[in-house]
């Protein structure tokens, strides 16, 4: 027993793994790894295609054909029982004849939420679901979509040691280095939308495209006003309340809206809750004075039992630069 659950843990690593690999190419579909372990101890891998391609199921049973009778599954996310783009998989696995299949999360999705799960128990095959923190982890966007409606917000801001994201002038061209900077093109890469201020956009004339790594760009909303001409064009414009946008997009498919600022943008997001994690690129630089640009504009909190006080889920070095993930509490 032991033995079987340290094999559980390991082969779903590599399934999870596998499902990372694609982070970037699924969307609106959650990106999902799969094993398929035969009898003989032959592995069998898949992870799923872009929207409209066959899920991580369905391409790990396929490579493995009539091996996959009494095979043990291993796969992130609970197989759907529906009919969307592509068939059930979880008719799928019971048509290939496996024996046991081994869940990383339950789905949340209303179609699926236990259907999956269920449809296999009842045609004989042995169910086993971890909850695996990890695979909940790589899966929060799309866990949260499915769950709220809306897309995971993440908040990224780059910043000096003494809090400043710019200069008195404006100037914010880099605070970073190269390996900082080309960590944000692939954030942006799995990023569903990416959204600014229209300040941002008049003072930076940003693309908000991706350059650095391989990969799609985002759809681009500003608050406010675009000028013509803008590098950011095409985009949407969008004004008002956060909530509506937030609904808007999650309507759209947006699992995942990265928030680039600049700190007004950054303020109201923050002082709204709907940032579900911050991103912060923390380069070892000091402005030294009071005058420099800080990561949130307007008044922020006049007592200390009122600070903000988030927890860190992880921090990592990016050449001389890191970064901090921190969630809320």
């Amino acid at each position: 027993m032991v033995a079987d659950i340290f094999s559980d843990a390991q082969e779903m690593s590599g399934a999870l793994e596998l499902g990372m690999s694609v982070r970037a190419t699924t969307s609106p579909n959650p990106w999902v790894g799969c094993v398929v372990r035969t009898t003989e101890g032959e592995r069998f891998l898949g992870a799923t295609e872009p929207p409209g391609g066959p899920h991580a199921e369905a391409v790990a049973l396929s490579r493995a054909g009539a091996h996959a009778r009494g095979a043990t599954v291993y796969v992130t996310l609970e197989p759907c029982a529906h009919f969307g783009r592509t068939p059930p998989c979880a008719d799928a696995l019971i048509a290939a004849g496996v024996a046991r299949v081994v869940i990383g999360i339950a789905d949340p999705d209303p179609k699926v939420n236990g259907t999956g799960a269920d449809r296999l128990r009842a045609a004989g095959v042995e169910v086993v679901i971890l909850d695996d923190p990890a695979v909940k982890e790589s899966l929060l966007p799309y866990l949260t979509h499915r769950s709220t409606g809306r897309p995971w917000v993440v908040l990224k801001l780059a910043s000096s040691l003494d809090g400043k994201i710019a200069g008195p002038s404006g100037d914010s061209v880099w605070i970073t280095g190269p390996e900082a900077r080309r960590d944000v093109h692939r954030l942006r890469s799995e990023s569903d939308a990416i959204l600014v201020g229209a300040g941002t956009v008049r003072a930076d004339n940003p693309r908000l495209d991706v350059r650095e790594v391989e990969g799609r760009d985002p759809l681009r909303i500003v608050l406010g006003t675009i000028s013509e001409g803008a590098n950011v064009l095409p985009a949407l414009e969008r004004s008002g309340p956060l909530e509506p946008i937030l609904d808007e997009l999650g309507a759209r498919g947006v699992l995942q809206l990265l928030v680039e600022g600049g700190a007004q943008v950054a303020s109201t997001f923050h002082h709204a809750g709907l940032v579900n994690q911050y991103l912060i690129y923390l380069a070892p630089a000091i402005f030294g004075g009071d005058d420099a640009k800080s990561m949130f504009a307007g008044q922020g909190v006049q007592e200390m039992s009122k600070l903000w006080r988030g927890k860190i889920a992880s921090v990592q070095p990016f050449g001389d630069d890191l970064r901090l993930d921190i969630r809320p509490q």
